[in-house]
Parts: structure tokens; sequence; C-alpha cells
């Protein structure tokens, strides 16, 4: 699209201001993508002090800046790189499944949090507004026809968040999903319950996870649900609690900080009595470093 002419006359009027609002808007994009990668680095710079958190975030927007530092000092990197083009235009849609397959996962999320009927409603509000840019988009219709359809589509649009707002605050449906894990392997957590088999002497292997978190969910159908694993914690006497975040639990939280965490994932073994600090397991635990850690009980 055609940027409006007081947009691109401020654009020219201060590259350096333009640049640096698109470095913002290129680390919040790419932020989510790379939590997986530099999850552990950003919980233990928020558990640092100021100086060397800073550091780190330093670290990270450096290593976000190379390559266009690269290009800067050697402008032989910039010639090899391929020229503009018709396949720009292509990769641009084909970039854009990606980006489908993004909100299947959200949407699910979303189901997750707040149940069918709440995902139902964003899929409306989602189909109202990708009818109001198609209506607004180039290649729509006539100027006259567009102004009709357009207010018809912002009509829609308006109507869908209307309806969807009340379902969006409903409360989330995760009863079923507890009443379920009761009955699995894994039970869900609750600092009470966790006290309770502590001072039964049992020990206690904690799975902080939530819907939204990649890492959590790639744990949980590998390392986790590898049979040899699950008969070891069962013959050592392992109670299986899964805290999930999905819904940002006070409780949780709270439990997190106590462990010096910020965010998810997080699996702790807690040895029997409540004495000694809980072990702490990696964000991608393998069986062979869950299985060292049980060895210690």
């Amino acid at each position: 699209s055609v940027l409006p002419g007081n947009v691109a006359g401020l654009r020219l009027r201060h590259p350096a201001l333009e640049a640096f609002l698109t470095g913002v808007l290129a680390v919040a994009i790419a932020s989510p993508c790379t939590a997986p990668f530099m999850g552990a680095a950003l919980g233990t710079a928020l558990a640092l002090p100021t100086v060397q958190a800073l550091a780190i975030f330093a670290a990270l927007g450096l290593g976000m800046a190379l390559p266009y530092l690269a290009v800067s000092l050697l402008p032989s990197l910039a010639r090899a790189l391929p020229r503009p083009g018709v396949w720009m235009v292509r990769l641009r849609a084909l970039l854009a499944f990606p980006m489908f397959a993004t909100v299947v996962w959200l949407v699910w999320v979303l189901g997750r949090q707040v149940g069918i009927d709440g995902a139902a409603a964003l899929l409306a509000v989602l189909v109202a507004a990708g009818f109001a840019a198609w209506t607004f988009g180039p290649r729509g219709f006539g100027r006259a026809a567009r102004i009709g359809f357009g207010s018809f589509a912002l009509v829609c649009l308006g109507a869908a968040l209307v309806l969807a707002l009340p379902l969006w605050g409903a409360a989330p449906a995760v009863a079923a999903d507890k009443t379920a894990a009761a009955g699995s392997t894994w039970q869900p957590w609750s600092a009470q319950r966790l006290a309770e088999l502590q001072a039964q002497g049992k020990p206690v292997f904690v799975d902080f996870t939530a819907a939204w978190c990649v890492t959590c969910q790639y744990n949980k159908r590998t390392t986790f649900a590898d049979a040899e694993l699950l008969a070891d914690f069962k013959a050592r006497g392992v109670t299986l609690l899964r805290a999930d975040w999905t819904s940002r639990d006070a409780a949780i939280s709270a439990e997190l900080a106590r462990l010096g965490r910020s965010g998810v994932p997080v699996y702790a073994v807690y040895k029997p009595g409540a004495s000694e600090a809980p072990m702490l397991l990696s964000e991608l635990p393998s069986v062979a470093e869950v299985r060292a850690a049980l060895a210690k009980l």
C-alpha cells in the first residue's frame, strides 16, 4: 500500500527516527519467535542486577542489528543480496501462510482460555476485519462502491466486536482440563497440594507450563511423553504435578518468583520434605537430564 503524503514526508525529514522505529517494530515482531531460543537468557537477565541485565539486553540488540551493521561496513555483502523483483511479491504471499498457521495456534490458545464460544467470536471478528480490508484494498471496488461497502464492512466489524467482548471476558474454561488431569498421570498443581505431598515425604516433579508456550508443548510431546521416563517416575514414587499458567494464575506466578523465574517453561524437582531447595532443569530437558535429576532423590 502507498503511505499518505504526510507520513512519507516525515520519513524523508527524519531518517534517523524512521530507522529507530523500524528497529522497534522488528523487535516487537521477532520477539515471540525467538522466545524458545532466548527465553533462558531473558529469564536470567530479569533475575540479575541492573547492569548485568542491561548488558544481556544490549547483546541481544546487537545480535539483531548485526546483519545491518555487516552490510553497512562491507558493501560487497549488499551487492551479493538478491535484487528487488517479482520474487519479493511471491515471497510475501508465501510468508502469509506461516502467519495463517500462527492465527490457528493463537485461536487454539484463546479457546483454552475462554472456551469455544470465545474462539468462535474471535473468528467472527477476523472474518469482519478481512472483509473490511478487502473492501478498502487497492484492488477493491471503485471509490463510490468502496464507500458503501466500506461502511457496511465497518458496521460488521463493530457488531462482531460488540458481540465478542462479553465472550472474551468470560471465566477461563479450565475446569474440565483440571478434572481430566486429576485422573491421568499428571495432577493439577496447587500450593496446598505441593505442601501436602512434601509433608508426606514424597518427591514431586512440577511442570510449569502454558498453552501459548511453544517450548512447553514441544517438551510435553517429546521428553515427557517418553514411556520409559514415565515408568521411572512411577518406580521412584514421584508425583507429577502440572501448573497451567495459561491464564496467569497468581499462585503459580508467586511460585515462579520464589524459584527465581519469570516465565515458563520451568521444570522443578522437589525432594521429600520442604527443607531443601528444588532442583531446576533446563528449558529443553532431555530424558537423560530428567533421569539424572531423579537419581539424586
